[in-house]
């Protein structure tokens, strides 16, 4: 709490007057890490109508959020307070949040009964997250970019093979 409050330019009693303890600091960040990643989704699903595109944007999204300035992801995907059951509501919250948004695009697209688009959005989800984290250790040796498209075509290819919807 000390360097947090010597980073924040303030006395440690005025960050207690916000944050009663660590805890409660810790979930006002995850709460703005989770709306950080959230809106970062929802804008790489929105960002192109070509569905080939849409699946590169949004793995590119996870690489871009896991690989962006700071460690923001960590509160996420590295939490040691994960156990915790108000930050694992959030955790729980997120994956749901990111998991239903694809879905939607999924079920639009391929035609699947919202059961079946929401099991294989799940899927695509936790490909993205887990990619993007182990990117982070193998980035000396594949380049973002590089990373993003290998893994979005992996995703392509096998969500590709359900028909377009047609509306």
């Amino acid at each position: 709490m000390d360097e947090i409050a010597e980073r924040a330019g303030v006395s440690k009693p005025v960050l207690y007057q916000h944050f009663p303890g660590k805890l409660e600091l810790y979930l006002a960040l995850l709460d703005e890490s989770v709306e950080t990643l959230v809106d970062t989704v929802r804008d790489a699903l929105r960002s192109n109508p070509d569905p080939k595109q849409r699946v590169a944007a949004t793995f590119g999204a996870y690489f871009e959020y896991v690989g962006g300035q700071g460690q923001a992801y960590r509160l996420i995907f590295e939490s040691d307070l994960s156990n915790e059951p108000a930050v694992r509501d959030r955790l729980d919250l997120v994956q749901r949040q990111c998991a239903e948004m694809v879905s939607q695009t999924v079920r639009e697209d391929a035609g699947l009964s919202d059961d079946e688009a929401h099991l294989l959005s799940v899927g695509m989800v936790g490909m993205a997250q887990v990619t993007a984290r182990y990117w982070l250790s193998a980035r000396d040796h594949i380049p973002r970019e590089a990373a993003e498209q290998l893994v979005a075509r992996l995703a392509w290819r096998g969500i590709s093979g359900w028909p377009r919807s047609e509306h």
